[in-house]
């Protein structure tokens, strides 16, 4: 199995695992199925703040660039794009289909694919033949501790021998993220020769197999795992906490130490409770 790295300039590349092929009995029909979130905090303690924040993802995320990285996707993971639709929303949001396929095939122009950058798009979708790739993005704020996330969704589910879990470093890098959980099963079962049944055609002990080990460094990681039901869980929360990652427009250094001290526990607190999956108590 291939997976992507990234060189010292900051470019991904193919680094090439030994793979085990088993002789099947027809088609793989095995789907893998690889979904998460990925979580940008940023504290905006006005309305003028939150509006520039959610400018600003708007830009950063927008159904241009969005596509741009689930097609490099589709190349990681050995797909072949077959046509994209694009649609934008009003007042704000777009929706893109890229139809791509396992093998290759003739291409055909699609005249009614616009490239031209469009408004955040609160969805982007590829499918291949019987699976697809999405992303959805999900801006938000806390009504009143000055809180605005930024939250991306992600899910690959791919059909037959190709692995949606060799594109997983690349989308990490894809993103500037706090918080990631990742889901990865599978589901159904394929044959071998003999007409065994296979529920799993690759060796896999945790999602974490496939996150490097420079990227492990800079995340806390829990798993929860149900290995006989094929079902793996990880969840990332970045270790390093610097203030001025945090705000949108100015520096810690305009703040008071008691400001700083309040708005790091905000944060920290946020956090968490993303991380954990819970309401944790504030008093």
């Amino acid at each position: 199995m291939n997976y992507p790295i990234f060189d010292h300039k900051g470019k991904w590349h193919m680094k090439p695992e030994p793979e085990q092929r088993i002789t099947l009995h027809g088609f793989n029909n095995l789907t893998k199925s690889l979904s998460f979130n990925m979580y940008d905090i940023c504290y905006t303690k006005t309305k003028k703040e939150r509006e520039a924040y959610i400018e600003y993802i708007n830009e950063q995320y927008n159904a241009d660039r969005l596509t741009k990285i689930l097609k490099n996707v589709s190349d990681i993971i050995g797909a072949h794009v077959l046509n994209i639709a694009q649609q934008d929303y009003v007042p704000q949001g777009a929706s893109v289909t890229v139809l791509v396929s396992e093998g290759p095939v003739v291409e055909v122009p699609d005249a009614s694919y616009d490239e031209s950058p469009g408004p955040l798009p609160d969805n982007v979708v590829l499918q291949l033949d019987k699976s697809h790739i999405t992303v959805h993005t999900y801006p938000e704020y806390h009504p009143d501790e000055g809180i605005s996330t930024f939250r991306a969704d992600i899910d690959v589910s791919t059909c037959g021998e190709i692995s949606p879990l060799k594109a997983l470093n690349y989308l990490i890098h894809s993103f500037d993220t706090d918080i990631i959980t990742i889901d990865y099963r599978t589901r159904g079962f394929t044959r071998d020769i003999s007409g065994h049944k296979l529920f799993i055609d690759h060796e896999i002990s945790s999602i974490q197999n496939y996150i490097p080990d420079e990227v492990q460094d800079l995340y806390d990681m829990i798993d929860v795992n149900v290995y006989q039901e094929n079902i793996f869980h990880t969840k990332c929360k970045l270790k390093q906490f610097d203030l001025d990652n945090y705000l949108f427009g100015y520096t810690k250094d305009k703040l008071s130490p008691q400001e700083q001290q309040e708005i790091t526990e905000r944060l920290k607190l946020e956090m968490d409770e993303i991380y954990y999956g819970k309401n944790i108590d504030r008093s």
